[in-house]
């Protein structure tokens, strides 16, 4: 059986052809899973579990669906929705992981991350992420009015896209030291993460020891997903195929 990880598919009413995608994913290859492990930014943006979004509502179902069937899904914040909470977990039947985990996979300890705390080099976005993973932060956000977050989260979305085009790619990727660190701190061989749109497989050196560090790419173009077994893990691209729906 294989362990499936996917992240950044940033699900939005404008990309239905991701939809369309993830829900095929989830019907077929995710049917047959040990487990599936969603690494952040499944959403594009989340303002609150209350949120009556019908576009929203079609990717709990389809993820109710297969937690009904016994499918194990486990679900870490990313940087677009931090917000998902309880109720939304409740309605879904998914589990929701603190960043970093630490999990045991055939055999193999494996720090798994979002992967946006290790952008360090970005010194603007920490600051903001900060303050919007505080829990009294969220707490005021939510006793607001959901058109006002709603509002909120699009100026958001506009001030990020224009941070991150006036500043270099190396910028936004992870920093060396801290992903070092990490692998120190958690005593893992194998770190995988997402958030940087960069799939890779990277063969590191860590204080006279061979680690791995593998990143999962975004779903804009074509879907991304690791595949887990008793052989190890694999990366691959998934190919967009026409509409399911």
């Amino acid at each position: 059986m294989t362990t499936l990880f996917i992240s950044d598919l940033h699900l939005e009413a404008d990309r239905p052809d991701i939809a369309d995608q993830f829900l095929r994913f989830l019907e077929t290859e995710a049917l047959n899973a040990d487990a599936l492990y969603i690494l952040g930014d499944l959403f594009e943006s989340w303002v609150g579990d209350d949120d009556p979004n019908e576009h929203y509502a079609w990717a709990k179902q389809a993820l109710r669906q297969l937690t009904k069937k016994q499918i194990p899904v486990f679900f870490m914040h990313g940087n677009r929705d931090f917000m998902i909470g309880d109720d939304f977990a409740t309605e879904t039947g998914i589990t929701i992981l603190s960043d970093p985990t630490i999990i045991d996979i055939h055999g193999d300890k494996v720090l798994l991350s979002h992967g946006d705390a290790w952008c360090t080099d970005d010194v603007k976005y920490q600051a903001v992420r900060k303050m919007a993973r505080d829990p009294q932060w969220q707490t005021m956000m939510l006793e607001k009015p959901l058109q006002e977050r709603i509002a909120f989260a699009a100026q958001a979305r506009a001030a990020s896209l224009a941070h991150g085009g006036a500043i270099g790619a190396e910028i936004t990727d992870v920093n060396a030291d801290a992903i070092r660190q990490a692998f120190v701190e958690a005593g893992v061989e194998i770190v995988l993460h997402g958030h940087t749109h960069r799939p890779a497989v990277h063969d590191l050196n860590v204080e006279g020891q061979a680690v791995k560090r593998i990143v999962l790419g975004d779903w804009y173009e074509q879907g991304s997903v690791l595949r887990w077994d008793e052989d190890g893990p694999v990366l691959s691209a998934l190919q967009r195929q026409e509409p399911a729906r």
